[in-house]
């Protein structure tokens, strides 16, 4: 069973928002949460350290999230900004809970700012009988939606605290275009895209809009990737910008990046609504086949990857039905096999790409 990398996962939004415990599986969640606003807000839980070590889960791309008020929907409002202020102070909030998190437990949960803390991770993976019962899940932390940084001189302290990959938007930001909101890099975006590679930092385009991404592929001198986002030009007829274009794949494969694909229903059928369409409709191969189409386009399996969002405003009730937990992700293996992918090239889509890409980009 090949270790696999998850390339986005909102766990302080969820912790703070909401008090998820990320130590607990995601069943013992579930039956916490019966009956709650959470379930109403965020569905039932896809993700906890329990079902990371079923599912060879070794690293997660671990967010810093702020939602902007306009784009809030429930009642409640908690890690939401109206100010870049308190955006700042929200994602601040953030990354000290998952200090706490990995200050208290180290056995479970590791953050990764360089390829040293990178590897003794996957060192760790590589042992079969660990000591303490499990293997310590490795967090790299990465923002989504810029408006965090108020001005570019912050950028010092972001990368000294261990933020290592930024995307721009969620929706649309002073930065640029984004979900739902198109439009092109703004002139303070520019200015952001050529800070950020001074510092090497990683751009992400997920949720960029198409004219933001494009202008970035030619712009960033930095490594570029798109964490979590799916194939546009098998979302025919999709009223939304979410997803990435065969030029904007192209991009990011010029550019030696990888693309990670999200097992979310609404992202793999187009019309399908939770609540209205039954997940039965949405197999596990819908995911699969995202992952092919992305290699077909490179002609290898060295750019595709996963980025589950897991728990990042939809769970249980909103994956494929072979899905009950992020565990069961492994349940591609078999699909990938079937279509002619070899065992390399599993190893390579389910965490191989990732970790190439980060043992180049990372400091040592």
């Amino acid at each position: 069973m090949p270790i696999l990398v998850d390339a986005h996962a909102d766990i302080a939004y969820n912790m703070l928002k909401f008090e998820r415990d990320y130590s607990r599986s995601a069943h013992e969640t579930r039956q916490i949460e019966i009956g709650s606003q959470v379930v109403v807000d965020n569905e039932d839980a896809l993700i906890g350290w329990p079902d990371y070590q079923r599912g060879q889960v070794a690293i997660i791309f671990s967010t810093l999230f702020a939602l902007p008020a306009r784009w809030s929907k429930t009642a409640n409002k908690a890690q939401s900004y109206r100010t870049f202020d308190e955006a700042h102070a929200i994602c601040r909030e953030q990354l000290q809970a998952y200090q706490r998190m990995t200050d208290s437990q180290p056995d479970k949960f590791r953050l990764i700012a360089s390829t040293r803390d990178l590897n003794l991770v996957l060192d760790n993976w590589q042992t079969p009988t660990p000591s303490l019962g499990g293997h310590p899940v490795g967090m790299v932390m990465l923002m989504e939606g810029a408006e965090a940084i108020r001005d570019l001189s912050e950028l010092d302290e972001w990368h000294d605290l261990g933020l290592r990959l930024i995307g721009p938007a969620w929706v649309g930001t002073r930065y640029c275009g984004g979900w739902n909101e198109p439009g092109p890099l703004t002139p303070d975006g520019r200015k952001l895209l050529s800070a950020m590679a001074d510092h090497h930092f990683i751009l992400d385009l997920s949720h960029m809009d198409e004219q933001s991404s494009v202008e970035a592929l030619d712009v960033y001198r930095g490594p570029i990737v798109g964490t979590h986002g799916n194939c546009l030009s098998l979302m025919p007829n999709s009223n939304t910008n979410r997803h990435f274009s065969d030029r904007v794949i192209e991009g990011i494969i010029e550019r030696d990046g990888v693309v990670g694909v999200v097992p979310y229903n609404s992202y793999l059928k187009p019309g399908w609504v939770v609540g209205q369409n039954a997940r039965s409709e949405v197999p596990l191969r819908y995911v699969a086949d995202h992952i092919d189409h992305i290699c077909q386009i490179a002609g290898d399996a060295l750019h595709a990857g996963i980025g589950s969002d897991f728990d990042g405003g939809f769970g249980l009730q909103s994956v494929p039905p072979e899905i009950d937990t992020i565990a069961d992700l492994q349940n591609l293996v078999s699909l990938l096999q079937m279509r002619g992918y070899s065992e390399t090239d599993i190893e390579n889509i389910f965490s191989g790409n990732w970790i190439a890409r980060l043992k180049r980009d990372l400091p040592s």
